[in-house]
C-alpha cells in the first residue's frame, strides 16, 4: 500500500483521503475544481499569456528572483508546468466561458432583463394600517412632501434618506413590490399595500434599464458558468453512490 501523505506523525494512504475530504467538507470543492479542469483542458494559453500569468502570480506571491521561484516550487512540491497551469487557470476558465456562452448572452440578457432593471423609488413602511392610510391621503392631497413623512413615520432604514431607495435591481426586491414598480409610471403613488409585517406606501421615481455592457456581459457569463457547474455537481452527486458501491 503506497503512502499518499505524511502529516505530523500520521500517515495517510489513498484510501483514507476520500473519507477525510468528506469529513472536512472539502469533497464538493475538490469535485468542482476537477470538473472545471476537465472543461478547460482544451483551452490552452499562448506562450505570451503564460509568461504574463506567471509573472502576475509571482508578483502576488512577492517572488522576485529565480532562486525564490525554485524555493517556492520545492516548498509546494510542484513542477514549473504545474505552476503554469495554476497561473493560467483563471484565463483558461474565461476562454471556456466565452467559447461556451458568448453567443447566448443576448438572449439570456433579454430573459433576465426584467430582474436586472433597476428602480429608484420612495418608500414609507409602517405597521399600523390606519396611519398608513392617513399618510397616503396626505400625499395624495400634497399636504406634505414624501421625504418629510418618510423621515417622521417610516420604520425602516429608508427614513434616514427621506424614503428614497435605490437604484435597486427589481430581482432583489420583494416580488410584489417589484411587480408594482415594474408597471408604474414615474411619480405614480401606490396606496398602502401589505408586504409581510409591513404596510408600505411606494412611489416610483425612475426605472434604470439594464444595459448589456462589458460589466453585464461578464456577470452573465459568470451566472451561466455557475449554473453549469452546479448542474455538473448534481450529476456527480447522483452517481456517487453507484461509484462507491462498485
Amino acid at each position: 500500500m503506497s503512502t499518499a501523505l505524511q502529516i505530523g506523525n500520521q500517515t495517510l494512504n489513498s484510501e483514507d483521503l476520500i473519507p477525510l475530504l468528506a469529513r472536512y467538507q472539502l469533497l464538493p470543492q475538490l469535485q468542482r475544481e476537477i470538473l472545471i479542469d476537465q472543461a478547460i483542458a482544451t483551452f490552452p494559453c499562448t506562450p505570451e499569456e503564460i509568461a504574463i500569468a506567471c509573472q502576475h502570480f509571482y508578483n502576488q506571491q512577492q517572488i522576485t528572483t529565480a532562486t525564490e521561484q525554485q524555493a517556492w516550487l520545492k516548498r509546494h512540491n510542484m513542477q514549473p508546468a504545474e505552476l503554469e497551469a495554476i497561473a493560467t487557470r483563471k484565463s483558461r476558465i474565461e476562454k471556456f466561458k466565452r467559447a461556451t456562452w458568448d453567443n447566448k448572452l443576448e438572449s439570456y440578457f433579454l430573459k433576465r432583463k426584467g430582474q436586472l432593471d433597476q428602480a429608484i423609488y420612495s418608500l414609507i413602511r409602517i405597521q399600523d394600517a390606519g396611519i398608513a392610510q392617513e399618510l397616503y391621503f396626505r400625499l395624495q392631497a400634497q399636504e406634505q412632501p414624501f421625504a418629510e413623512l418618510a423621515e417622521t413615520y417610516s420604520l425602516g432604514s429608508e427614513a434616514r434618506s427621506g424614503g428614497k431607495v435605490g437604484p435597486s435591481e427589481l430581482g432583489t426586491l420583494h416580488p410584489q413590490l417589484a411587480r408594482m414598480l415594474r408597471v408604474s409610471q414615474p411619480g405614480q403613488l401606490w396606496q398602502p399595500t401589505r408586504l409581510g409585517e409591513w404596510f408600505v406606501i411606494v412611489q416610483l421615481e425612475q426605472i434604470v434599464p439594464a444595459q448589456l455592457n462589458d460589466l453585464m456581459r461578464q456577470r452573465l457569463l459568470n451566472e451561466l458558468f455557475e449554473t453549469w457547474i452546479q448542474a455538473q455537481l448534481g450529476q456527480v452527486a447522483e452517481h456517487a453512490p453507484l461509484a462507491q458501491a462498485a
